[in-house]
């Protein structure tokens, strides 16, 4: 199918559909982002007031936070999810029963930790910089430490303090978006999506509400702080209602709604946005509901599957040959699938319900022109060209197994490698601003801006068929498997990059794209 004819959506129906999503993102923010805050308050305040005298506690605190500070927000984010889950598996062991390691507890430990710096600095900023003859004084009329702390050394210093404070509210509800990759819903979610499928209307709106949140619960922090400085109840009255009308106003829709009963999981690109989509719409045919959890890392999606977390997913043959099995030969496909099939039930309790048509393998792409003015049809004459290039990859590619495979059939040494998001490497090989990519066979732009896919005569890449897999607790889940298998192997390669093509840039939402290849599969 032509890239021309896909549709457009305009303006207002991606305003539409952003708003329509926003009750679900903007309830699991406010959640995640006020959780976190008090955590953090409440460990932060009492360990800023007990170092106040103690040197060597005050300058330990703050060198941790200060470090803690310096790990960008989406690593310390995912740090905690490896951790929680080893914890929860031991927890499993131990005790006979485990915590849910994916999406709010790791986002709202991490969160708490972030917050605490301004607060720790502030406070004790506040409570040392209060003059000395204060307290002398109020020690010479008897005041009890506790007593100076409550009526002259906390007032005294709150304005300092509570600027920490709405630093740090400003600070969590700004990293919070940064949680979708670890499982937790937030307004990270439209800036995710967005960037996946160009959808610029969803990033905006997605950092637009973020900032809008964040200033608001700032300014009425501020009023609080004005409340207290001037001694006005009302102010202080004002401020808490305005954000417990925050919280009521976020939380409520979602409390409201029944929950779903099937979680999906889906990775962080284009087509497992659409193969999410169509899996939820079959679901709701047959009279299930499900919820999404999009925008997960592939580590993260399969020990989410494995630990019943999330109910279903695509995953690929290739992906969990080399990450997770920890092979390196390369079999046919019906036997990798067998054996896979094998091993996921055995290792992991994970049913592989069977491929759906069409393979996503990785594979190295390049203009059509440029490989014919060099000759290149394949990665073995790629690379005899390859020192005198560049290649981009997205986030993962150059820490994989496949691309060690690559590396060490073909011997390929790049004059200069780089790392970008996965929707903008095609743009930047048709522009020239890299000469290879790391492509994806089911992508939908290749055909628009005529790449060539080399070949890969050495079969240094597995194959990565694309397969439906269930949890654990769901592998004898008849209705579920009713529903799911008229996808199998109903789905054509050159079908699947159609609909990624609708769903990239700026053609249709996810969803529609779904419907599409649903309203196709039905054809056939």
């Amino acid at each position: 199918m032509s890239h021309a004819i896909i549709p457009a959506m305009t303006l207002d129906t991606r305003l539409a559909e952003a708003f329509a999503r926003l009750p679900d993102y903007l309830g699991s923010h406010v959640l995640v982002s006020l959780t976190a805050l008090a955590l953090g308050l409440g460990a932060s305040l009492p360990l800023a007031i007990a170092s106040r005298h103690r040197p060597w506690l005050r300058g330990s605190l703050l060198a941790a936070a200060s470090v803690v500070q310096t790990i960008p927000g989406l690593a310390l984010l995912a740090l905690f999810y490896p951790l929680l889950l080893a914890l929860s598996a031991l927890s499993e062991r131990v005790f006979g029963a485990g915590f849910s390691a994916l999406g709010f507890l790791p986002s709202v430990l991490a969160l708490a930790l972030y917050s605490m710096l301004p607060v720790l600095r502030n406070t004790v900023t506040g409570l040392n910089g209060i003059d000395p003859r204060l307290r002398d004084a109020a020690r010479v009329i008897g005041m009890s430490e506790g007593k100076r702390l409550r009526e002259i050394e906390l007032p005294l210093a709150l304005p300092v303090i509570m600027a920490g404070i709405r630093t740090a509210a400003v600070w969590v509800i700004g990293t919070a978006t940064l949680a979708t990759p670890i499982g937790q819903q937030s307004l990270g979610n439209y800036i995710f999506t967005g960037l996946q499928t160009q959808n610029w209307v969803f990033v905006m709106f997605g950092c637009v509400a973020a900032a809008v949140l964040a200033l608001a619960v700032d300014q009425l922090l501020a009023l609080m702080q004005a409340g207290v400085e001037r001694r006005s109840p009302a102010r202080i009255a004002l401020g808490v209602l305005g954000v417990l009308a925050i919280i009521a106003g976020a939380l409520l829709p979602g409390l409201a709604r029944p929950q779903a009963t099937y979680v999906i999981g889906a990775k962080t690109f284009t087509e497992q946005y659409v193969l999410a989509s169509l899996i939820k719409e079959r679901l709701a045919v047959a009279g299930l509901s499900a919820a999404q959890r999009p925008g997960l890392g592939s580590n993260v999606l399969f020990d989410a599957l494995a630990g019943n977390e999330i109910d279903v997913a695509v995953d690929y043959t290739g992906t969990i040959w080399a990450n997770r099995m920890n092979r390196t030969d390369v079999l046919a496909r019906d036997e990798v699938l067998d054996q896979m099939a094998r091993w996921l039930k055995e290792t992991h309790g994970i049913r592989m319900l069977g491929g759906l048509g069409f393979e996503n393998a990785y594979a190295l792409a390049m203009t059509r022109k440029k490989a014919q003015v060099l000759g290149i049809s394949n990665i073995a004459d790629l690379a005899r060209h390859a020192g005198e290039l560049s290649i981009a990859g997205d986030y993962e590619f150059f820490a994989r197994p496949e691309w060690a495979a690559l590396v060490k059939a073909y011997g390929l040494q790049f004059r200069a490698q780089r790392e970008m998001q996965p929707e903008f490497m095609v743009p930047a090989v048709a522009s020239g601003q890299v000469d290879v990519i790391s492509a994806y066979t089911s992508d939908g732009q290749l055909a628009k801006f005529d790449l060539l896919v080399l070949d890969d005569p050495k079969h240094a890449i597995p194959p990565y068929d694309a397969i439906l897999l269930l949890a654990p607790r769901r592998a004898n889940d008849e209705r579920l498997i009713a529903a799911l298998t008229p996808l199998l192997d109903a789905i054509p390669v050159t079908l699947m990059r159609a609909a990624n093509a609708r769903a990239a840039g700026g053609g249709s939402s996810a969803e529609e794209a779904a419907r599409w290849l649903g309203n196709e599969i039905g054809k056939k």
